[in-house]
């Protein structure tokens, strides 16, 4: 970079003289939006210039008081990145995932190796404690189906057994659990979830979505048919420790700022008391449930505020299921199961109007929403608010966005809303899609459809149905690779590594709202960066996952460091 780009530090006077002093980092490369520059000034937490060394460490002599000189950070050969954005995951869901038993595909391959971890689990625990595991997806174990609640009862029959699905959208229960809760083969299915039962009307212990408030115990959260319900509720205590942990994985992995796109009262409650004992240590976005957006309103919630670490971004709506849990709606039946239909949280009407009195207030939207019946019924919600009451630029959001119609993504360009995608989903899911819906699983995340109409599509994890691990994200936005291998649909719905990377960046920032203040390498924003072993837009594509992490900064902070 032959021209130095400079921007201003803000409030300088409100602090002491030795806060004032600039640092110059140096890098083998730094990614800017001009184009790669060696150096970087850094005072204040946010970057003051970018440019060669040589002019980028006379900038920050001119900046010293006098006597002083500016510190220097000599990063080598490494590459510097802007600080990668989340904008769509569950930092507390994730923490506390981190204590249950890992039932991943790499932990248990089918159900005997399943109900193994979790008896192991359950003899290392006190009588009466309840047993915990995460992470299956039925379609990769060896059986192909979800375990029964027989099969979990081997585990334990003197106490709670939940078997949380990947999706985050339920599991399997033990029949203690169905019988503590008071279900049986009367209980009718709440709105919005389900109790699933076999062909002579047994219950086989697979619970969804709104049936899993039965979980959540008599005083623990409630949200109603308005999403998932996985809220379960530990102490105070543990929940702020919890976050500590999952913070440390999302730092490892070069994130910086991420958004909770499902906050209830006990989210609420964990980011306050973390920031209050100074252990909130990225940046969170807060996107409520949406059933409470009544009470959002009610105490004049009608647009984004809080501080540069923790703030209220907007409301999370849901409009169909999953495809993991297969509980997404397809209303002609899924191709492995036509009885099988999924399901709306909200009739169209209803949807439409919670979408208008969010948007009439100024609230930005996002919408859980996968099969081509779900997103139109988003797309006309946002259309007719729009009709009603123009916004511009709204920035209503849809959460997932897996399986839009080209025509669909067509209309989404011209109504300005932005897909959250997550490419992990098709790694892990990708192959099994194929037998569940058939071959409209091809289309799963069409990425390139999106780009191609200039949709500024934002890349996320969703931990922890995926791991916060953005460069898998973007390798696999640009291979649309599978964990077998494989690679499903046409050519053009992938992506160069350029774009995927500045969907997990700029244009996640700008999915939050923030472009203006992180999402990229300019003088003036704040200076979150990540530190790699290599440049993921150089590297062979099928290599991009494998780079490493070696830093990662926040407000001008070094937050977390390999080995470290």
């Amino acid at each position: 970079m032959r021209t130095l780009i400079t921007g201003e530090a803000h409030g300088a006077d409100l602090l002491d003289p030795e806060s004032l002093r600039p640092t110059l980092l140096t890098a083998r490369k730094i990614l800017t939006p001009q184009g790669p520059a060696e150096a970087m000034v850094i005072a204040l937490g946010r970057i003051l210039c970018l440019g060669t060394v040589e002019e980028a460490r006379a900038y920050a002599a001119g900046r010293c008081l006098p006597g002083t000189a500016p510190g220097e950070v000599d990063l080598g050969d490494s590459v510097v990145s802007p600080g990668f954005v989340d904008p769509h995951a569950h930092p507390l869901m994730y923490g506390q995932m981190m204590t249950w038993v890992d039932c991943g595909p790499e932990a248990a391959g089918s159900i005997p190796e399943l109900i193994a971890a979790l008896r192991r689990a359950a003899e290392s625990l006190p009588a009466g404690t309840p047993v915990r595991g995460y992470g299956y997806e039925q379609k990769n174990l060896a059986e192909g189906r979800h375990p029964h609640r027989e099969e979990l009862d081997q585990v334990a029959t003197d106490r709670p057994v939940y078997l949380m699905n990947a999706s985050g959208h339920g599991g399997v229960v033990n029949s203690y659990t169905l019988q503590s809760c008071g279900v049986d083969e009367n209980t009718t299915n709440p709105a919005g979830g389900e109790y699933f039962r076999d062909a002579q009307g047994r219950l086989t212990g697979e619970v969804s979505d709104a049936a899993c408030n039965a979980l959540t115990g008599q005083d623990g959260v409630k949200i109603g048919n308005h999403g998932p319900n996985f809220h379960l509720g530990d102490s105070p205590e543990q929940h702020v420790d919890q976050l500590l942990s999952s913070q440390q994985m999302f730092l490892s992995r070069g994130v910086t700022t991420v958004g909770d796109a499902q906050v209830s009262r006990r989210e609420f409650d964990t980011y306050l008391r973390a920031a209050a004992q100074g252990t909130l240590r990225m940046r969170v976005g807060m996107y409520l449930l949406s059933h409470l957006l009544d009470s959002a309103l009610e105490i004049g919630l009608h647009g984004a505020f809080g501080s540069s670490l923790l703030s209220y971004a907007g409301i999370k709506l849901y409009a169909d299921g999953t495809l993991g849990g297969s509980t997404a709606y397809f209303p002609e039946g899924y191709a492995d199961d036509p009885c099988r239909h999924g399901q709306l949280y909200h009739s169209p009407e209803e949807y439409s109007q919670l979408l208008l009195k969010a948007h009439r207030a100024g609230i930005q939207t996002a919408t859980h929403a996968q099969s081509p019946a779900a997103l139109e019924m988003v797309l006309e919600a946002v259309d007719s608010a729009q009709r009603l009451s123009p916004r511009p630029d709204a920035r209503h959001r849809i959460e997932h966005c897996g399986l839009p119609e080209p025509e669909q993504v067509a209309r989404m360009a011209q109504l300005g809303i932005i897909p959250v995608n997550q490419t992990q989903h098709y790694f892990n899911w990708g192959d099994g899609l194929l037998e569940t819906i058939g071959a409209l699983g091809e289309r799963f995340n069409p990425l390139g459809e999106f780009a191609a109409h200039g949709i500024p599509y934002a890349l996320s994890s969703d931990a922890p149905v995926a791991a916060p691990d953005p460069l898998q994200a973007i390798g696999t936005a640009v291979t649309r690779s599978t964990r077998s291998g494989a690679v499903h649909g046409p050519e053009h719905l992938k992506v160069t590594a350029e774009d995927a990377l500045a969907a997990h960046t700029l244009r996640g920032a700008r999915a939050l709202g923030r472009e203006d203040d992180i999402g990229s390498l300019t003088p003036g924003k704040r200076a979150d960066l990540t530190v790699l072993e290599a440049d993921p837009t150089e590297v062979a594509p099928e290599d991009i996952t494998t780079v490493g992490i070696r830093q990662t900064w926040i407000g001008g902070r070094l937050e977390w460091e390999a080995g470290s």
